[in-house]
This record gives structure tokens, C-alpha cells and sequence, in this order.
């Protein structure tokens, strides 16, 4: 993972099971890099992982049973 940074607002998207709860975040594809920001503070800091982390992450969700 790396520093948290600020990111342009391009390409990023949410999820569409998110609902307007303000509780989403938002994601973004570019140049082998996923990149996570928090949709309430699109101006802010963005976390940035490598492919092999974000899969890592998404294997974890979708295999947890909690």
C-alpha cells in the first residue's frame, strides 16, 4: 500500500450494490494501480494498492463468512 495522495477525479466509480447511505467509497483503475478513495471526500487523500493487493482483498470479501 502506498502513501495516501490526492487523485483526479476520473474513472472513478462505486459499486453498484452501493446505496445512498453516505458510507461508500469509490474505486479507480489506472496504470496497475487500484486506487480507493472515500466518496464524501472526493478532494481528499486516496489509498493507492498494487493489483496483487486489491485481488488479495476482494478474494478475502468474497470468501469470508461473516
Amino acid at each position: 500500500m502506498n502513501t495516501p495522495r490526492r487523485a483526479p477525479d476520473r474513472d472513478w466509480f462505486k459499486s453498484s450494490r452501493s446505496s445512498n447511505n453516505a458510507a461508500c467509497v469509490e474505486v479507480r483503475f489506472a496504470g496497475g494501480v487500484v486506487g480507493v478513495r472515500d466518496s464524501k471526500d472526493r478532494s481528499g487523500p486516496a489509498l493507492a494498492f498494487d493489483a496483487g493487493a486489491w485481488a488479495g482483498f476482494l478474494h478475502a470479501l468474497q470468501t469470508d463468512p461473516a
